[in-house]
């Protein structure tokens, strides 16, 4: 089945203006009468929450956190982009446009992402309004550095915490909006399941955290901003608790799952240090605007990094991409760097790892300048490591970071299923095959403040929405569907932790759907998974009850699905048989070990149905009009 993405009709860079004055309109003494759930408190989220609260909507608002400021958007650190041209560089709105789609390998949709880069200006000067304290020059003027992928400086930052001080900002303006009684917070509450009634979100049924108790919660409309599923290879930067579950429940009742396979690997990590390890911590990719990479010339080279000469060096990004060195995209750094470590020329005790290196920045700028744009970084890198990164180069290895596949959306970011809208890295709509540096809290921020407030009035204004009740059949049937799964979970008494086939799970992910993929590995992974989901219904053993705070129960809940999407996950790559940004397929690549597209076969969205036999493919087809599909070149 084709997919309608409902763009408008009319040259790109009038699609969004000339849309926003055809939508529907909802008066705003009406606002009130409407309530609107929204899933999720990141940037997106807490973005949307409060903008709609605002409006004068009845919002209620959910997070799995005690905080609604606690959201996994903190980790964010490097930065975002923008197309203010403050340094004069040649920077523009169609540059960063053009910027995102070539990154994003000629898998996104160019509508999207021509809005994204439209709506990049109004979220700095809106994130100065609310006092973000982004970087400034001398004279008192925004500052800007270089990322990935592109050859203007176009980053606003914050140190090293911009996504925590942008995500302050979105909070303060949500809680104004808790305290004046639009906006319903929701803490400690996870989401279990989509209600549908008529084919329409009208709801979600969650679990008290606290006191297990499972609620029913009805609504007009559906936001999920629940961020992304990499948690499912066990090792990656995100948090803890970030998962799937939100986004898989609505795929279960019949939401599309996009791109699925499409997984950014992080270039610039703490590589792993053994088997004790729950999680990897990303250091930002800010860090390459001065730091070089590098390492040994000759393989087994174990000598400390300071007493091998310049002569004896490879400076590999440098060397093959002379126009980008060191700023080349994050799935171009990711290949490079697992390429060195096979050839043998990995450095540090577990050879599993390249060096970053300050020493030419601190000798041109010196120490304190090098600490006044990085110092939290360096401090943060030095107490997980015991080394200080200004006297010896900090040791860095690709991990799993960010997700572009999510939720299928149109162009309004609304599901497949009416009423269910999706923001942020929950939805798969702008980055395509591989996100650019600094566009992940360019995405949530467009969505939650610029874009849903208008697409949800929109629908709100556009459909008849019938009252709805908690003793409908529809709502009573997600409810005990959730209490049934609950007391499924909690009945297990097997032999095996929650967390073991998690890892298992991690470790089955990373070797065959990982950096690289290969066919034997893939159907290696599909002919495993099934088997170790088995395995967890029978052997997993849970302790305490679901009537109270019960991590473990959570935790099983969530690798159940994790379970499921592993599985849909390597079919995707499976089927995909191109490369094209962070989906690398072995058989699919140039001479020079570069990703190589299938544009005639391969050029679309690939959009899953669920289907208890079996999911079901449907295609998005896209077409680029105003960025030719070129081969993706950085040197």
């Amino acid at each position: 089945m084709a997919l309608n993405s409902n763009i408008p009709d009319g040259p790109i860079e009038k699609k969004w203006e000339n849309h926003k004055f055809k939508m529907k309109l909802v008066n705003p003494a009406n606002r009130r009468k409407h309530t609107v759930i929204v899933v999720g408190t990141g940037l997106a989220g807490g973005a949307a929450a409060a903008s709609m609260g605002e409006m004068g909507y009845k919002v209620k608002n959910f997070c799995i956190q005690d905080s609604a400021r606690r959201a996994h958007s903190i980790a964010a650190q490097g930065g975002i982009n923008a197309a203010k041209n403050y340094p004069n560089d040649g920077d523009s709105v169609y540059r960063l446009f053009y910027d995102t789609v070539k990154g994003g390998d000629f898998r996104s949709r160019e509508a999207n992402v021509y809005r994204l880069a439209e709506n990049s200006n109004l979220i700095i000067d809106h994130c100065v309004a609310q006092g973000v304290p982004f970087a400034r020059e001398y004279g008192g003027l925004l500052t800007n550095r270089s990322f990935g992928g592109a050859q203007v400086s176009r980053t606003f930052y914050a140190r090293g915490q911009t996504g925590q001080q942008l995500l302050l900002g979105a909070y303060s303006a949500l809680m104004r909006q808790v305290n004046a009684g639009t906006v319903e917070m929701f803490s400690r509450h996870e989401m279990l399941d989509l209600i549908i009634v008529n084919g329409r979100a009208r709801g979600i049924i969650t679990r008290d955290l606290i006191s297990g108790e499972v609620q029913k919660h009805l609504a007009d409309v559906v936001v999920l901003c629940t961020g992304g599923y990499g948690n499912v290879y066990y090792l990656s930067t995100n948090a803890m608790n970030s998962n799937v579950t939100a986004a898989w429940r609505c795929h279960r009742k019949g939401a599309y799952f996009a791109n699925p396979c499409f997984t950014q690997i992080h270039p610039t990590c703490i590589p792993v240090s053994g088997d004790h390890q729950s999680k990897l911590t990303l250091m930002s990719e800010s860090l390459r605007n001065d730091g070089r990479v590098w390492v040994p010339k000759e393989k087994g080279d174990k000598r400390a990094p300071r007493d091998i000469p310049e002569s004896e060096r490879d400076y590999y990004l440098e060397r093959i991409y002379p126009s980008f060195g060191n700023l080349v995209p994050r799935d171009v750094a990711s290949r490079q760097a697992k390429f060195r470590v096979d050839e043998g020329r990995g450095v540090g005790k577990t050879g599993i790892a390249v060096y970053l290196d300050f020493a030419d920045a601190i000798k041109r700028q010196g120490e304190d300048k090098i600490s006044e744009k990085y110092g939290n970084l360096f401090q943060m890198y030095e107490k997980i490591t015991g080394e200080n990164p200004y006297k010896t180069p900090m040791r860095i290895y690709p991990a799993v970071h960010y997700t572009m596949g999510g939720l299928w959306v149109d162009y309004n970011l609304m599901s497949n299923v009416e009423g269910l809208f999706v923001g942020g890295e929950a939805n798969f709509s702008d980055h395509g095959a591989n996100r650019l540096g600094a566009s992940a809290l360019m995405q949530g921020l467009s969505d939650g403040y610029f874009i849903l407030p208008y697409t949800v009035g929109n629908y709100i204004g556009s459909t008849d929405l019938d009252k709805v009740s908690e003793d409908m059949p529809e709502v009573n049937e997600a409810y005990q569907q959730s209490k049934e799964r609950l007391d499924r979970l909690i009945g297990m008494k097997g032999t095996k932790t929650v967390d073991e086939f998690h890892k298992e799970l991690g470790h089955i992910m990373w070797e065959n759907v990982g950096m690289s993929r290969n066919k034997a590995g893939l159907e290696n992974a599909i002919s495993r998974i099934p088997e170790l989901r088995k395995k967890f219904y029978q052997d997993v053993k849970l302790t305490g009850s679901a009537n109270y705070v019960n991590s473990e129960l959570e935790k099983a809940g969530r690798v159940a699905d994790f379970l499921e999407l592993g599985e849909l996950m390597a079919r995707d790559a499976l089927n995909r048989e191109e490369s094209c940004g962070g989906h690398f397929r072995e058989e699919h690549q140039t001479p020079e070990n570069e990703a190589k597209r299938d544009d005639d076969n391969f050029c679309y969205v690939a959009a899953w149905e669920y289907g208890e036999k079996g999911h079901v493919l449907h295609k998005e087809d896209l077409s680029f009009e105003n960025v030719k599909l070129a081969t993706r070149s950085y040197k």
